[in-house]
């Protein structure tokens, strides 16, 4: 009879032992998750960079701990807005966003635990990932606005690295030759490609920022399109002799022009550029586009952040440790090399390295072009925090009413930009 009670007691004594430890743990006493729950091996990766995929492929054969899986949206920042389910890891565009931000933890451990070193990273770059003093992004790559030529005439320009908007006008209008009453060759027209249009409000510091939706300095706007509306008519005659000139000639790219000599100056980004044919390349040199000591960092610019929605902690970290490595990101360049990616993806993730050593040290190595012409890191000027439907706002409002104010004979225009956004916000969001 007495043992039958040690037995109850025993045994009521564990039951009560294990309700109290469910207890605690649904109410957070217990810190450490439960011993018998383990942290998943594979990290899910979103990303708008389809990169990614062979990265992950790389990570995956180099150790058998971990495992990245990768799934790709055209629209990541949209992606991540609309959803409830999150990855652990996040690649792309526009992650600052007011409606991305949030999603994300520090990585500032990594640094604690000199993992990666934080002066290895282009500072400006880095700094942008930042908010409120920790570092909730990293920087991956990053392109740069630029000006191709002929190398034939490369001597024209005064510096190696950079040329700005008054050179390229005064070396334009030099160049130009009429034939007949008509231009037969002209050096540059701002109005050939609405990114070009969009660099130059830049550069005058219109400073496009996020807002509610949107802010800009309006009178650093209208002054950069009376400059462009100046130089088409006193350069080039006006916008019809331009129209003109693109209708005879522009049958071929900007670039294969500059080679004939037909015109001086095309623009184009630095993936764009260092993705053309091998022989296009060597006939042609370049400058990046500056003004005041100021290289303009393309929007786009990449960052990884890690979600703080996440399971696979340790996965992610264990990939960002890895991609961050000189000699990984060296590995990328060598096996696009070999397998000839390098003819439609350059660099790293469509851009340059935003690890300094090996966009300065190593790119050159791939990419004998940027030998003499890497760009100063003292010279670039990463772009304000942005929308994260940047995209289809710059695409469908902003550049449309750049194209056609610099068109429009009246100097006020016929419609303000505030009213365009207006107009396309209610179109888009229908009836």
């Amino acid at each position: 009879m007495i043992m039958s009670r040690t037995v109850s007691v025993h045994r009521y004594c564990r039951l009560i032992l294990v309700f109290c430890l469910l207890q605690f743990s649904s109410c957070g006493f217990l810190k450490a998750p439960l011993a018998w729950i383990k942290e998943p091996a594979t990290a899910i990766l979103w990303t708008d960079r389809p990169e990614f995929a062979l990265y992950a492929e790389n990570f995956n054969t180099s150790q058998d701990r971990y495992k990245i899986e990768v799934r790709y949206f055209e629209s990541l920042a949209q992606q991540l807005t609309d959803t409830t389910e999150y990855p652990d890891i996040a690649v792309g565009s526009w992650l600052k966003s007011a409606s991305t931000r949030t999603l994300f933890r520090p990585l500032d451990t990594i640094f604690k635990n000199e993992d990666i070193d934080p002066g290895a990273f282009y500072s400006q770059l880095l700094a942008l990932g930042r908010i409120e003093d920790k570092h909730y992004l990293f920087p991956v790559s990053f392109n740069i606005p630029a000006l191709v030529f002929s190398r034939e005439n490369s001597q024209l320009l005064s510096d190696l690295f950079v040329t700005d908007l008054e050179e390229i006008k005064s070396l334009g209008k030099e160049y130009n030759l009429k034939t007949n009453g008509a231009f037969s060759r002209m050096g540059f027209s701002p109005s050939w490609n609405r990114e070009f249009l969009f660099i130059a409000a830049t550069l005058f510091n219109t400073s496009f920022q996020e807002a509610s939706p949107l802010t800009w300095d309006s009178q650093a706007l209208e002054q950069a399109i009376v400059y462009i509306r100046e130089w088409i008519q006193e350069v080039n005659a006006g916008i019809d002799a331009e129209d003109d000139f693109v209708f005879k000639y522009f049958y071929e790219p900007p670039q294969k022009l500059a080679i004939t000599g037909r015109i001086l100056f095309a623009y184009m980004n630095s993936s764009e550029f260092f993705t053309l044919s091998p022989e296009q390349r060597s006939s042609l040199n370049f400058r990046w586009i500056a003004g005041h000591d100021s290289i303009p960092l393309l929007e786009d610019a990449t960052y990884l952040g890690v979600c703080k929605a996440g399971k696979a902690k340790k996965a992610s970290t264990a990939f960002t440790q890895w991609f961050f490595q000189e000699e990984t990101q060296r590995g990328f360049l060598e096996k696009s090399k070999a397998n000839r990616l390098n003819e439609t993806i350059f660099g790293i993730a469509n851009g340059f390295s935003a690890i300094k050593a090996v966009t300065e040290q190593i790119f050159p190595q791939y990419y004998p072009s940027l030998l003499g012409h890497v760009p100063p890191e003292t010279f670039l000027t990463p772009p304000n925090i942005l929308p994260g439907n940047w995209t289809a706002l710059k695409n469908r409002v902003i550049l449309p009413y750049l194209y056609d104010r610099i068109r429009s004979p009246s100097p006020e225009g016929s419609r303000t930009l505030e009213r365009s956004l207006s107009d396309w916000f209610r179109s888009s969001r229908g009836p």
